[in-house]
């Protein structure tokens, strides 16, 4: 299955990019407000201006690999795989950042000042919080609930 790469921004100017199975699904899951920036949470978000680009799976380096289509079943599972040991490995990443909880706003900015030590931390702060924290320059991610799920331990 071929994903289409777009280069997406939000309303604060975050650039990332996100994979969708093609244009329509991309303005389907946008109507629905199903997009949001992983920097900041919005979901103001509009498809930027950049060069074609598709991501195939089961692609090859080799030529000899490319004449050897795998099975549905395999094309579709490597994916899968694939997605779940990222999540995996971002899920390890977050875990291992420091929990502040409530603090975080003000670790947050302790740190962008120099009055704490530079590390990585986790904790809780709501839209306007976070919008303020990436007006004062200090850029923020929400982690999603989703990523909590059991299922990517």
């Amino acid at each position: 299955m071929a994903f289409k790469v777009f280069d997406l921004q939000c309303e604060l100017q975050h650039v990332f990019e996100a994979w969708f199975s093609s244009h329509d699904d991309f303005h389907a899951q946008q109507e629905k407000g199903m997009i949001s920036c992983p920097l900041c949470g919005s979901s103001q978000v509009e498809k930027k201006l950049s060069s074609p680009r598709l991501n195939l799976s089961g692609s090859s380096a080799s030529v000899a690999s490319r004449q050897q289509k795998p099975s549905a079943q395999t094309a579709q599972a490597e994916p899968a795989a694939l997605q779940a040991e990222a999540f995996r490995q971002l899920r390890a990443y977050i875990n291992a950042s420091e929990n502040v909880g409530d603090r975080f706003v003000d670790e947050a900015r302790k740190i962008h000042l120099g009055d704490a030590p530079e590390r990585a931390i986790r904790g809780t702060a709501n839209e306007e919080e976070r919008r303020s924290l990436a007006e004062d320059g200090i850029q923020v991610a929400p982690i999603p609930d989703w990523l909590n799920d059991e299922k990517l331990q």
